[in-house]
């Protein structure tokens, strides 16, 4: 467990004040007096389920290939700020004290996957409900997309949300929301003028991890092959 260290002013000597956040996810810590000074120890997170939705693992595209993604993205995607370009392959994933146990986990199931060139070919989009759509860019080949995650999800197999579905897992990178009808065809329209294919090497996947309701951030890049 990690922690941090923080002075937030004059105590009681040899006081302890216990703070803690029993809520799933949350950081848990206690204040004490050091030398006047109250100091806050806090852990930057606990989480004892067996996934979380701080954690993911994910394919995310060179930033050289980003301008595009995240110029629709700006105007139409509400979770911008929270989560990079990408296409999901294990979420909910393992909370953050298992980080360094499954680490050699994911590096040995992309050591037998070869690195394959990709591309975000065209925009379609999801129906969730009758008002609630998402718009995204389709990953070709899907086949290898397909097959990443399989491999991924056969050490991980509890962490199968995203393949729960009638016609299984199906790779996609998010590029907004939308409701139906009229609303939907004017914005699929709308970035579709102006969105191009683009060519994107898949050599390695990233584990990714957020803090509370931060923003997910890289914990480990694990290369293909």
């Amino acid at each position: 467990m990690e922690f941090t260290r923080r002075s937030i002013g004059r105590g009681c000597a040899g006081s302890v004040q216990p703070t803690s956040f029993p809520h799933h996810g949350e950081a848990i810590g206690k204040t004490v007096s050091q030398g006047g000074n109250a100091i806050i120890w806090a852990s930057v997170m606990t989480d004892a389920a067996p996934k979380t939705p701080t954690s993911a693992v994910v394919w995310i595209p060179p930033e050289s290939a980003w301008e595009p993604i995240q110029a629709i993205r700006h105007l139409y995607d509400r979770h911008i700020p929270r989560w990079m370009p990408h296409v999901t392959l294990l979420y909910p994933f393992r909370p953050r004290e298992q980080f360094d146990e499954i680490e050699p986990v994911l590096y040995d199931v992309c050591a037998k996957i070869p690195p394959f060139d990709g591309e975000l070919k065209d925009l379609r989009s999801f129906e969730h409900s009758a008002h609630s759509h998402t718009m995204w860019a389709a990953p070709e080949p899907e086949a290898s997309f397909r097959s990443l995650q399989s491999a991924l999800q056969a050490r991980f197999p509890d962490c199968d949300d995203v393949a729960r579905y009638p016609g299984g897992y199906r790779p996609h990178l998010s590029v907004g929301q939308s409701h139906g009808g009229k609303g939907l065809e004017s914005r699929l329209q709308s970035v579709r003028a102006v969105w191009r294919p683009l060519s994107c090497p898949v050599r390695e996947i990233a584990h990714i991890a957020r803090i509370g309701e931060g923003p997910f951030r890289v914990e480990r890049l694990i290369r293909h092959g």
